[in-house]
Protein backbone atom coordinates (compact mmCIF):
# COMPACT_ATOMS: atom_id res chain seq x y z
CA UNK A 1 0.00 0.00 0.00
CA UNK A 2 1.46 3.65 -1.07
CA UNK A 3 1.78 5.69 2.33
CA UNK A 4 1.36 9.35 1.80
CA UNK A 5 2.07 11.88 4.65
CA UNK A 6 -0.11 15.58 4.48
CA UNK A 7 1.46 18.36 5.54
CA UNK A 8 -1.88 20.93 5.74
CA UNK A 9 -2.79 23.39 8.35
CA UNK A 10 -5.84 23.42 7.20
CA UNK A 11 -8.60 21.27 8.29
CA UNK A 12 -10.89 20.92 6.06
CA UNK A 13 -8.47 20.87 3.28
CA UNK A 14 -6.66 18.25 4.92
CA UNK A 15 -9.59 15.95 5.68
CA UNK A 16 -10.80 16.07 2.20
CA UNK A 17 -7.59 14.96 0.84
CA UNK A 18 -7.28 12.08 3.80
CA UNK A 19 -11.03 11.31 2.79
CA UNK A 20 -10.34 10.94 -1.17
CA UNK A 21 -6.84 9.39 -0.81
CA UNK A 22 -8.22 6.54 1.04
CA UNK A 23 -10.75 6.15 -1.12
CA UNK A 24 -8.16 5.28 -3.18
CA UNK A 25 -6.13 3.15 -1.49
CA UNK A 26 -3.98 5.26 0.08
CA UNK A 27 -2.75 4.90 3.54
CA UNK A 28 -2.72 8.51 4.83
CA UNK A 29 -1.28 10.46 7.74
CA UNK A 30 -1.85 14.03 8.31
CA UNK A 31 -0.28 16.88 10.09
CA UNK A 32 -1.34 20.67 10.87
CA UNK A 33 2.09 22.05 10.37
CA UNK A 34 5.28 21.96 9.23
CA UNK A 35 6.96 21.26 12.40
CA UNK A 36 7.21 17.62 12.81
CA UNK A 37 7.49 16.55 9.43
CA UNK A 38 10.90 15.12 9.39
CA UNK A 39 10.10 13.37 12.20
CA UNK A 40 6.93 11.91 11.13
CA UNK A 41 8.20 10.99 8.10
CA UNK A 42 11.38 9.10 9.38
CA UNK A 43 9.26 6.82 11.61
CA UNK A 44 5.87 6.86 8.85
CA UNK A 45 8.26 6.00 5.83
CA UNK A 46 5.74 7.54 3.31
CA UNK A 47 6.02 6.85 -0.50
CA UNK A 48 5.18 10.58 -0.89
CA UNK A 49 4.55 13.95 0.78
CA UNK A 50 2.20 16.09 0.09
CA UNK A 51 3.34 19.48 1.49
CA UNK A 52 2.03 22.90 1.55
CA UNK A 53 3.86 26.00 1.93
CA UNK A 54 1.66 28.88 3.64
CA UNK A 55 2.20 26.90 7.54
CA UNK A 56 2.79 27.85 11.24
CA UNK A 57 5.42 27.46 13.07
CA UNK A 58 7.41 26.10 9.87
CA UNK A 59 6.92 27.14 6.52
CA UNK A 60 7.27 24.10 3.56
CA UNK A 61 9.76 26.05 2.19
CA UNK A 62 11.93 24.96 5.38
CA UNK A 63 10.41 21.13 5.77
CA UNK A 64 11.29 20.80 2.15
CA UNK A 65 14.96 22.17 2.93
CA UNK A 66 14.87 19.53 5.79
CA UNK A 67 13.82 16.80 4.17
CA UNK A 68 16.10 16.70 0.95
CA UNK A 69 19.21 17.25 3.34
CA UNK A 70 18.64 14.28 5.44
CA UNK A 71 19.63 11.08 3.74
CA UNK A 72 16.91 8.92 4.93
CA UNK A 73 14.03 10.93 3.29
CA UNK A 74 15.87 13.09 0.13
CA UNK A 75 14.90 10.40 -1.84
CA UNK A 76 10.95 10.55 -0.78
CA UNK A 77 8.54 12.19 -3.29
CA UNK A 78 7.57 15.88 -2.28
CA UNK A 79 4.25 16.99 -3.93
CA UNK A 80 3.75 20.83 -3.64
CA UNK A 81 -0.05 21.70 -2.99
CA UNK A 82 0.09 25.35 -2.23
CA UNK A 83 -2.06 28.28 -2.60
CA UNK A 84 1.26 30.17 -3.66
CA UNK A 85 1.09 30.45 -7.41
CA UNK A 86 3.91 32.66 -8.46
CA UNK A 87 6.59 31.94 -10.63
CA UNK A 88 9.05 32.63 -8.17
CA UNK A 89 7.36 30.22 -5.57
CA UNK A 90 7.31 27.11 -7.90
CA UNK A 91 10.77 27.67 -9.06
CA UNK A 92 12.15 28.01 -5.36
CA UNK A 93 10.03 24.89 -4.71
CA UNK A 94 11.63 22.84 -7.81
CA UNK A 95 15.12 24.39 -6.75
CA UNK A 96 14.87 22.94 -3.46
CA UNK A 97 13.99 19.22 -4.24
CA UNK A 98 9.73 19.19 -4.91
CA UNK A 99 8.93 16.70 -7.88
CA UNK A 100 5.85 18.43 -9.17
CA UNK A 101 4.25 21.87 -7.71
CA UNK A 102 0.48 21.98 -8.12
CA UNK A 103 -1.66 25.34 -7.35
CA UNK A 104 -3.80 24.38 -4.63
CA UNK A 105 -6.67 26.84 -5.77
CA UNK A 106 -7.40 25.32 -8.93
CA UNK A 107 -6.28 21.85 -9.47
CA UNK A 108 -8.81 18.79 -8.77
CA UNK A 109 -8.44 15.95 -6.48
CA UNK A 110 -8.19 13.41 -10.02
CA UNK A 111 -5.43 15.71 -10.84
CA UNK A 112 -3.38 15.28 -7.40
CA UNK A 113 -4.23 11.60 -7.93
CA UNK A 114 -2.70 11.09 -10.76
CA UNK A 115 0.37 13.42 -10.34
CA UNK A 116 0.43 10.72 -6.97
CA UNK A 117 0.42 8.10 -9.33
CA UNK A 118 3.07 9.00 -11.76
CA UNK A 119 5.55 9.96 -8.81
CA UNK A 120 4.83 6.67 -6.79
CA UNK A 121 5.47 3.77 -9.62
Amino acid sequence: MIKILVAEDDIFVSKVYKLKLEKKGFEVLLLPNGTEVLAKALEFKPNLILLDILMPEKDGFEVLKELKSNPATASIPVLILSALQMDKDIQKGKELGASDYLPKTNVTMDQVINAINSLTT
